[in-house]
């Protein structure tokens, strides 16, 4: 007599029940649903940050401008360059005279601005306008960041954002 026995019983069990992938398909989207989320506000956090650096450099180098300029501040028409290379005593270029001194300069160049709409632009202007990053304050000796829309006016969800990720007040970013 020839014995019959049933091979699956002895033989290994190879690939995965139906179960066993439901289960890893929902861990993995439960990982990506908190993952996701924390990864794109890190890119957020990022540019605030990098906002508030740029913001504290260019106001102290205006700052010191003004400290070694006897109290005046740099001139709007000619900011960057007063911040980015020497003057002198009148805020021009130094002539080369005996006894002149100059000052500066008081920051390599000037950043690109890190958020918004005008992102990546590096201009400092008085007013709004085609590759301008900062906005000048003259009489005040203060730096803000160009947090203006297409149309002109000021992006109010992008400054909320940016105050509530950061130390910075509705001051130095938009205002009279």
């Amino acid at each position: 007599m020839i014995k019959h026995t049933d091979t699956n019983t002895l033989a290994p069990h190879h690939g995965f029940s139906l179960i066993e992938l439901v289960i890893v398909v929902v861990i993995i989207g439960i990982v990506g649903a908190v993952a996701i989320p924390r990864m794109s506000r890190g890119s957020e956090g990022a540019s605030v940050s990098a906002l508030t650096g740029n913001l504290a450099v260019l106001n102290k180098a205006v700052d010191l401008y003004a400290t070694e300029h006897g109290g005046a501040f740099p001139r709007a028409a000619n900011i960057t360059t007063q911040l980015t290379t020497q003057t002198n005593d009148q805020g021009d270029a130094p002539t080369g005279t005996v006894g002149e001194v100059p000052y500066g300069p008081y920051i390599r160049t000037i950043p690109p601005l890190p958020i918004g709409e005008k992102k990546g632009n590096t201009g400092i202007a008085t007013a709004d306008g085609a590759g301008v990053g900062w906005i000048y304050l003259p009489a005040r000796g203060l730096i803000r960041p160009n947090l203006t829309k297409a149309g002109g006016t000021i992006d109010e969800p992008l400054v909320t954002a940016v105050i509530n990720g950061s130390n910075l007040i509705r001051d130095d970013l938009a205002g009279p």
